[in-house]
């Protein structure tokens, strides 16, 4: 939600004006891209190679968000081909851009891509409406492929209500709240093991401007189902709010709601990154990168980027649980993961493109091709039994698996709710509600608006969303 989150979890709609698209037709023209669009990930790097256009020969189009992991994946992604002879064209956007036009390509089931990069808000949705292809009789039957491997909760997450696996896991995550040690060292402030909230929010306090130009804390306020409403939706989780009672009553200008909604807008415009109201996921793993900020709290995806080689904060970054007020625990799940469009044409080479950059050995590639640390993890046992893996990842490794653990979809917070998922409510009708309440949100948040007339809309846009399934 990249996040997660994570975005990441991650907007439907795009948060920002699009920008100049590159469109190389193969992966070995798109792996040229990788470098431009490293140095633009943190505006939102538009993508390489749309559908169509393989040549001669086989061919698997793949639509994808930019995460660094993806960035990875398409930069490696000649090995398949030599391997399998099967060449692959990318099209990477940005969460907000992508997300929509998946939603679009798959909806109308096209065919123009074969595979693409979806969640596990997406999967059972999708299945459930036959855009996606079962995965059970291809990748999940190859025994090479280990389907035993794949963490528990992720499988459940990715299977529809029928018992069908619709797509199969990239990576996984959960939440935490990464922090600058040695800045917090300098100051002589000492992060609790377990934090909740408000002692966060004294933090970012104190290390606000601890170097010449750093804010206390980046928080994700770019509009977005995905963007700023996953992390969002987890503080209003633990202050006991809720979108929707368990009889669906909506609960969005309630005072728990309002509560935690006030806390997140107040917290990031005073001690935030500057420009917050358009910084998401990719903002803020740059803000924290380049010393401006001496806290996030965001996706545990995030670890393997900052913790990469060449980083600037690679070692001095500290890993907590994800803040709490009322709850346990409050660290979203969330796995970007391989949907193969049922309307493909391709299913077979699809599937063999799923199987490979889901696969142990595709996370033994990038550990020894490009470091251990930026390991697609969170998804498989086997992970975090690898002492290559553990060991260059000790300082996040756990923490990410505890995260993912301890994450229940089913009870995220104080009350019972009416569906499962923790940082989205899992209903097709959720894109469009969280994307238009989160222009609001960052409306509040550049101070345009308040937060009471922020969710007063939201709420009416709730209730709606209520009475389809109170009267249904």
């Amino acid at each position: 939600m990249h996040t997660t989150p994570h975005t990441a979890p991650h907007g439907i709609p795009a948060g920002r004006p699009a920008r100049a698209r590159r469109r190389p037709r193969s992966v070995l023209v798109a792996a040229t891209a990788i470098a431009a669009c490293t140095a633009l990930l943190a505006t939102g790097c538009a993508g390489a190679g749309a559908a169509g256009g393989g040549g001669d020969g086989r061919t698997v189009n793949v639509l994808m968000v930019n995460n660094p992991q993806m960035l990875d994946l398409q930069k490696l992604a000649p090995v398949f081909t030599e391997e399998t002879g099967i060449k692959v064209n990318f099209t990477v956007l940005p969460e907000n851009d992508v997300r929509d036009k998946i939603s679009q390509e798959f909806s109308s089931q096209a065919g123009g891509y074969d595979v693409a990069s979806i969640s596990n808000f997406e999967a059972p949705i999708y299945g459930r409406n036959g855009w996606l292809a079962p995965l059970d009789d291809s990748v999940a039957a190859d025994p090479a492929f280990e389907q035993g491997d794949i963490l528990p909760s992720l499988r459940q997450s990715l299977t529809g209500a029928d018992g069908k696996l619709y797509a199969e896991p990239f990576y996984g995550e959960s939440s935490f709240l990464m922090y600058r040690k040695d800045v917090f060292a300098a100051k002589g402030l000492t992060m609790p093991e377990r934090p909740t909230w408000q002692q966060v929010a004294a933090l970012a306090a104190k290390a606000d401007g601890a170097e010449p130009g750093m804010k206390g804390i980046c928080l994700r306020g770019l509009p977005g189902w995905g963007e700023v409403m996953a992390p969002l939706t987890t503080v209003v989780n633990t202050f006991g709010g809720t979108w929707f009672t368990k009889d669906w009553k909506a609960e969005v200008n309630g005072p728990a709601f309002t509560e935690a909604t006030q806390f997140y807008v107040d917290l990031v415009r005073k001690h935030g990154e500057a420009g917050a109201a358009q910084a998401g996921y990719a903002e803020c793993l740059s803000s924290l990168q380049q010393g401006k900020t001496a806290m996030w709290y965001d996706a545990t995806a995030a670890a393997g980027s900052l913790e990469s080689e060449g980083s600037p904060v690679a070692g001095k970054i500290g890993y907590v649980p994800a803040p709490v007020v009322n709850t346990k625990s409050s660290g979203w799940l969330y796995t970007w993961a391989w949907g193969i469009q049922k309307a493909s044409k391709n299913q077979d080479d699809a599937a063999k493109f799923v199987a490979w950059a889901s696969s142990r050995s595709y996370e033994e590639l990038v550990g020894e091709r490009l470091g251990w640390a930026r390991v697609p993890a969170g998804k498989r046992a086997s992970t975090y039994q690898n002492p290559q893996y553990v060991k260059v990842a000790a300082a996040f490794a756990e923490p990410t698996r505890q995260a993912i653990a301890s994450a229940d979809p089913a009870n995220p917070g104080v009350q019972p709710r009416p569906t499962t998922g923790i940082q989205f409510v899992g209903v097709p009708e959720f894109p469009d509600l969280g994307t238009k309440l989160s222009r609001e949100i960052a409306s509040a948040i550049a101070g345009r608006t308040s937060v009471k007339a922020a969710l007063d809309k939201g709420q009416k846009l709730a209730e709606q969303v209520a009475a389809k399934y109170r009267n249904g």
